[in-house]
């Protein structure tokens, strides 16, 4: 492999391309100055392999602490959350058919919380709401981290009935 250098006249700025690093002094064939040419800077591998290593790390470390600031933003929004585990289906004696629907509250933040109400909706075509039901869920309160489970019948036979959410009880509801 043939590797050339450049170099520049520091006087006119013209442009010589060399094959190896000049012994001596060289005379610029357009003004006549002369000057010296130093050898090119050569870069370790090694310190740039590092270099590159220290980048990528650096920027692993920035994505899991934005990762991780919205996170705990959101659980401070949202500390306490309502999942549906399973919907099942019951028939009533009248031989009406109707959604048990169980679940979980859980608290995912770092402190006590009071559970408030569940509200279970049941939503018909086009995302209709047929009816909402809110119920008490059989703890009051939950510990940093706990949760609890919740079962309810809903009284909406089950007919018409295309999806199923559940939500927490907003202050004011």
């Amino acid at each position: 492999m043939n590797r050339h250098m450049k170099t520049v006249c520091d006087f006119c700025k013209t442009e010589y391309t060399l094959d190896a690093v000049p012994k001596a002094p060289v005379k610029c064939a357009v003004c006549g100055n002369t000057w010296v040419v130093h050898p090119p800077v050569r870069r370790n591998s090694i310190l740039v392999f590092i270099a590159a290593l220290c980048a990528l790390l650096s920027a692993v470390v920035f994505a899991v602490v934005a990762i991780s600031q919205h996170q705990i933003k959101t659980i401070r929004e949202k500390p306490l959350v309502a999942e549906i585990q399973s919907i099942d289906t019951i028939t009533d004696d009248n031989g009406v058919a109707h959604f048990v629907v169980a679940g979980n509250v859980k608290n995912r933040s770092e402190q006590i919380y009071g559970v408030p109400g569940l509200i279970v909706i049941s939503y018909g075509e086009d995302d209709k709401i047929i009816d909402r039901q809110k119920f008490l869920p059989s703890a009051t309160l939950l510990d940093a981290g706990a949760e609890t489970k919740f079962l309810h019948v809903l009284s909406v036979p089950t007919q018409n009935v295309k999806k199923i959410s559940v939500d927490l009880e907003k202050v004011g509801d």
